[in-house]
């Protein structure tokens, strides 16, 4: 089949698959901007940026060429989790992982999930990293556990937690406090990258 600029993502991987060089190409051109612009916003360093990109159509390759790649008609949300995986490599080797200030009780990992640039590949990211950060409340004690889904997911005031769970303001507040502590400790524990 000839390649086109029309192609399908699907239709490029198969044909690569199949050993047509150019769908390659052609696969890339269509979505370098959009993963360089990426990448680029987590390291902010040109020449990093750049060197991420490469790897990761590395791995793209090496996954296409030994027949591993079983993302049927996601090409584009696969390659973004490969160059956000290598992004937080680069991290952990240069020991630039993101680092949380400890100074205040107030303290909300939440807040990293926030980008200022709404797009496909950003809500993407944004999704696992609320899935990592979901996975992790579940080993929070109970009590905590309870109280941060109250007041994150259900939007309660620490009044309504308290009547709710039948304990005293200070109580839901006190547990509200270990609960973003430990929280914070696992995902630094976990060496869990939150995009900014």
């Amino acid at each position: 089949m000839a390649c086109t600029s029309n192609s399908t993502d699907a239709n490029l991987v198969r044909d690569y698959i199949q050993g047509d060089e150019k769908s390659l190409e052609l696969l890339i051109y269509k979505h370098k901007l959009k993963i360089y612009n990426f990448i680029f916003s987590k390291v902010h360093d040109s020449e990093v940026a750049e060197d991420v990109f490469q790897e990761t159509f590395i791995k793209v390759i090496k996954t296409l060429k030994n027949g591993s790649y079983n993302e049927e008609g996601k090409f584009l949300s696969w390659v973004m989790r490969i160059s956000h995986n290598l992004i937080i490599d680069f991290f952990r080797k240069t020991n630039r992982m993101p680092k949380f200030e400890a100074r205040s009780d107030d303290y909300d990992v939440f807040q990293f999930i926030k980008d200022d640039s709404p797009n496909a590949e950003n809500t993407l990211i944004n999704k696992q990293i609320v899935n990592d950060l979901q996975k992790l409340i579940l080993e929070l004690p109970l009590d905590q556990k309870e109280v941060l889904n109250m007041r994150i997911y259900r939007d309660m005031s620490f009044k309504e937690i308290a009547e709710a769970t039948g304990v005293s303001i200070n109580t839901a507040l006190g547990r509200m406090r270990y609960a973003i502590i430990n929280l914070r400790k696992m995902v630094m524990d976990n060496q869990i990258f939150l995009a900014q």
